[in-house]
């Protein structure tokens, strides 16, 4: 299990760290970062031809295809002039495959490599030999093992404890011997620790947890077979509510009960602001996901990259003022990213005051009633 050391702010305001990277883009406007100038000379010029190796996860995660490569490749583009480009893969949630790909973003000689590691631990290898091989490494979303050089994502025990504090309240009227079913995501990835624990310090003591399980790869079809089991042991009229890690899961969640039976969904969590899980939110089956605002967590992570290679230390430095521990590495420079739980009331103010989403996205014909009763419109 991962361990995480947070030293001054957990969660920083975006605010923050928007007006300290300005600061260090105006010190390098000045000379003062990206070449050793002496005797009064300007600074040499960042070299803008970059290539950023990224290796995202899976596919089952709406977000990584729709959301997180794209704004990356755009973000390194403008920060480079066009110049820069992004290498992409993902692994379809296989090791082997990941490891495939990292041995070919090594093999091209990419400039710095934004992994969110299938398997945190096995990885490790792969980062060594890219380290070898003179190219840093930052762990994006997942925090990664080995050498790694800096770390973006989320406070993620605070996810836990925002999707907890939601079934709390949402079973604050039902008492302590309220049931409820865990869905935790994949053992193998570190964020899952992080997730329960938070969750867990929310929910002990306050509800009865029955059953508890483990998801492998996050894969909504296991999730689906383990709700079955659940609503078979706990019997589905007792089921209070349930602790979903993510959205995929929450879908196959939701199906389970569904096909069960069910005409009442209990509160059921989720994790990611998939587009599905908001319309789900707006017809009552989800009780709410959390709404990590990964427009900024790509935007600061193709800034950490650009930053690292064209040795922007200042800038670097600023937008990693927090610092978390890995089993194999201590302080290692990190950027958090606040989060939100977005429930029905907060869906104007999330993804559609960011534009994730627009109305019309959320708001389709199967839709239409549900988000006219909550004046979505």
């Amino acid at each position: 299990m991962n361990t995480r050391t947070i030293r001054g702010t957990a969660v920083r305001r975006t605010a923050t760290a928007l007006t300290a990277f300005s600061s260090a883009l105006s010190l390098s406007a000045c000379g003062a970062i990206g070449g050793s100038g002496g005797g009064g000379g300007s600074a040499a010029p960042a070299r803008d031809d970059i290539t950023v190796g990224l290796l995202l996860p899976d596919r089952d995660t709406a977000r990584f295809e729709k959301f997180d490569y794209p704004i990356i490749k755009k973000e390194v583009a403008s920060l480079t002039h066009d110049k820069g480009k992004v290498l992409y893969a993902n692994a379809g949630a296989s090791v082997a495959k990941q490891s495939q790909q990292f041995q070919h973003m090594v093999d091209e000689k990419v400039d710095v490599i934004l992994v969110d590691a299938v398997d945190a631990e096995r990885i490790a290898p792969d980062v060594q030999k890219s380290k070898n091989a003179g190219i840093p490494v930052i762990a994006y979303d997942r925090l990664a093992q080995g050498p790694i050089d800096a770390y973006v994502s989320h406070d993620n025990e605070l996810v836990g404890q925002v999707q907890g504090r939601a079934i709390t309240e949402a079973l604050a009227s039902k008492g302590a011997n309220s049931k409820v079913v865990m869905m935790n995501g994949d053992p193998a990835d570190p964020n899952t620790a992080q997730f329960e624990k938070g969750a867990l310090g929310e929910l002990q003591g306050k509800v009865d947890i029955v059953e508890r399980y483990d998801t492998d790869k996050w894969s909504p079809a296991v999730a689906k077979a383990h709700m079955k089991q659940a609503i078979k042991a706990v019997g589905l009229d007792h089921i209070a509510a349930v602790y979903s890690a993510n959205d995929g899961m929450a879908a196959a969640v939701i199906d389970a009960l569904k096909e069960s039976g069910a005409t009442k969904i209990p509160p059921v969590t989720g994790q990611d602001a998939n587009l599905d899980a908001v319309q789900r939110i707006v017809a009552g089956e989800q009780y709410m996901t959390v709404y990590k605002p990964f427009l900024d967590e790509a935007d600061y992570a193709a800034e950490m990259a650009v930053n690292k290679v064209q040795g922007r230390d200042i800038a670097f430095d600023a937008l990693t003022r927090d610092t978390v521990d890995s089993p194999t590495k201590k302080h290692i420079p990190a950027m958090l990213v606040p989060v939100v739980s977005l429930t029905k009331d907060k869906i104007k103010e999330t993804v559609i005051a960011d534009n994730v989403y627009t109305v019309r996205q959320i708001c389709t014909a199967a839709y239409a009633a549900d988000c006219a009763a909550i004046g979505l419109k």
